[in-house]
């Protein structure tokens, strides 16, 4: 079955600006509970692993791009539990580290096309897959099914701040944080894609796969900063200048952005006086296939 979850720290984070406006920041380190399977990445995997072991599946088959957490951490969690992986990767063949990872950990890889990709289980070419391995558990890009969202639901454990935030990519996480908040409490989610004032329609029906009527929440789309894995040199600027500070690591893709996007909420004075819990939720694995990318170098002092 899958690992015990170890505890998590929750960090105090301190600094002239925070202080300023009597703001109180408290990090969920969840990027610490496992160096390969950390974050959200854990939380969506669990209850999927133990439906694969209910029913006694002999393959898990999940979807993601070039540089998906999850891909690494599905494949991680294969090698740990001894379970053979496969990934369906959108577009065409590359190498990069976060595949290289995979596939180190047993994933076997199979690329797409963006067509077939769009069409996902109900391609051809998944469908031929599918065909060729016995009896597979199935688990959508980024763990995303309400087995997933389940595991998120468990991220709150406490009642201890008024405002919860965090990166938002599917809407999955944020909608299982959603769904256990007390009335006195609130989320926002910041979307890292550009244009992705849509993810509110997925939170709304993921929080009625999951009953309930929380409203508590709202999808900030300002702070995409170019899209999906794109980036501004203020962005970089701040994850470091964050890390020299604090010692934490943020991811560019994700985490960076929610952050670089909480501080400048704060800065507008909307979350003065507010006790704020950010969920860290991971996805450092993704930095060195960014610097690669983009030829750049994070935390150097």
């Amino acid at each position: 079955m899958f690992p015990v979850l170890p505890n998590i720290p929750i960090q105090e984070i301190k600094d002239d600006f925070l202080q300023k406006y009597k703001v109180q920041l408290y990090i969920q380190r969840e990027d610490l509970i496992h160096p390969e399977v950390s974050g959200n990445k854990w939380r969506k995997l669990k209850y999927n692993v133990n439906e694969y072991f209910k029913q006694e599946c002999q393959n898990i088959v999940t979807f993601g791009g070039a540089f998906s957490n999850h891909i690494a951490a599905t494949a991680s969690i294969g090698k740990i539990l001894n379970i053979s992986t496969h990934g369906i990767i959108r577009g065409e063949y590359v190498v990069n580290s976060t595949l290289q990872a995979a596939v180190k950990n047993g994933m076997k890889l199979h690329f797409t096309s963006r067509e077939d990709y769009k069409k996902k289980e109900n391609s051809q070419f998944v469908g031929n897959l599918l065909d060729t391995l016995k009896n597979p558990h199935i688990i959508p890009e980024g763990g995303s099914n309400l087995l997933g969202l389940k595991g998120c639901q468990e991220i709150i454990q406490d009642a201890d701040f008024d405002l919860v935030i965090c990166a938002c990519g599917t809407g999955s996480t944020l909608s299982g944080i959603i769904s256990s908040l007390q009335i006195n409490q609130f989320a926002i989610g910041v979307s890292v894609l550009k244009g992705g004032i849509f993810l509110e329609e997925e939170i709304k029906r993921n929080l009625q796969l999951l009953k309930s009527d929380n409203q508590n929440w709202k999808l900030e789309t300002n702070f995409h900063l170019g899209g999906y894995a794109k980036y501004k040199p203020a962005l970089l600027d701040f994850i470091n200048t964050f890390w020299e500070k604090h010692s934490i690591k943020l991811d560019p893709v994700y985490t960076g952005k929610a952050m670089f996007g909480l501080y400048k909420m704060i800065d507008s004075g909307e979350l003065s006086s507010k006790k704020i819990r950010f969920i860290h939720t991971g996805g450092l694995q993704g930095i060195e296939g960014f610097e690669n990318r983009y030829d750049l170098k994070f935390f150097q002092k």
